[in-house]
């Protein structure tokens, strides 16, 4: 295989321009002649191939985001869509493709090597819920992104005695927001994948108020069943509400758009290098990710259809470490 070509599709990850560098220059290394395509799926449907040396991809190794762009596309999740690109990519003479991405970019990348065209994933979303990989790239930077704001809230909670709900990513994954809350000292830790109703919340903030605590922090994952916004009203609404004042910060994207530390600099390079391993022994339709500190290959099958699960050894944890 001698032409390959590398997209970042979804959700941009801090860490993403660090893997398309190791990839394009793994692949440069072994003469293989590499493509980027602009702005994800939809880029490769539109045609849109532009050929990158290994000084193209020079200084991009700390920016945040994808210099490739990205898109979430929707024609992609049609069958004659992926027909469409398979032709597309074979007209090009480009041999294999590298997909950067989560969940959805990796169910895209599934489908086309159903199609029968050589595909590698590279596990990527600061949501962590990637099946295949007990980290993603990206997760390291946001949780310290999330960690340093929590501590800067905590500081002016202290100083006002109050209570504050902090709302970070993660959609249907609670591990941001567990691990957020670990670092962060928080009195509880509200997670899709345990039920917690606003009374669970709220007599956790009375707990620490009556404890003598200055401040009590509460870390929501924004796919719970309740929201940061929606506990707060229930909280006002609580009956024997009292002592802390309520505030609420919802992080958003802020924690998506962060230089990549060097943790997640380290990951993408031997994510992207090991992508063109793959290619390189003509091994395909596999995920690139990370188990017990290897890296490892996961069927792009087992990706498409299996669910990771959460640790939730780590919720007791927090709850130990809150009394």
């Amino acid at each position: 295989m001698n032409r390959i070509a590398v997209l970042t599709s979804g959700g941009d990850a801090p860490g993403m321009n660090a893997a398309i560098r190791a990839v394009v220059r793994a692949g440069s290394e072994k003469e293989m002649k590499m493509f980027g395509v602009p702005n994800g799926y939809d880029g490769l449907l539109a045609g849109t191939f532009r050929k990158l040396l290994a000084r193209d991809v020079g200084g991009i190794i700390q920016l945040g985001g994808t210099f490739l762009g990205s898109s979430r596309s929707e024609q992609f999740r049609q069958p004659a869509a992926r027909e469409r690109a398979l032709k597309i990519l074979r007209d090009n003479s480009i041999d294999a493709l590298i997909v950067i991405g989560g969940n959805g970019s990796q169910i895209g990348a599934y489908e086309l090597s159903k199609l029968g065209f050589p595909v590698v994933g590279i596990a990527s979303t600061i949501d962590n819920d990637v099946y295949g990989s007990d980290i993603t790239l990206g997760v390291d930077t946001a949780t310290n992104i999330a960690l340093e704001a929590i501590d800067r809230l905590k500081v002016t909670a202290s100083s006002h005695r109050r209570a504050v709900l902090v709302e970070v990513m993660g959609r249907e994954c609670g591990y941001l927001a567990l691990v957020c809350g670990i670092a962060g000292g928080a009195e509880t830790v509200v997670i899709p994948e345990v039920e917690m109703n606003p009374d669970d919340v709220t007599r956790d903030i009375l707990s620490a108020y009556r404890r003598g605590k200055s401040h009590a922090l509460v870390v929501v994952a924004e796919g719970a069943a309740y929201n940061a916004s929606e506990l707060t009203k229930a909280i006002y609404e609580h009956p024997d509400m009292a002592g802390f004042t309520i505030r609420t910060t919802i992080l958003g994207h802020v924690q998506r758009g962060g230089v990549p530390s060097a943790s997640d600099r380290i990951l993408a390079a031997r994510f992207g290098v090991a992508a063109i391993e793959c290619i390189a022994q003509d091994i395909h339709g596999v995920l690139i990710g990370i188990v017990n500190g290897q890296i490892v290959r996961t069927p792009l099958a087992d990706v498409a259809t299996r669910k990771k699960e959460l640790d939730l050894s780590l919720f007791q944890l927090a709850k130990v470490l809150a009394t």
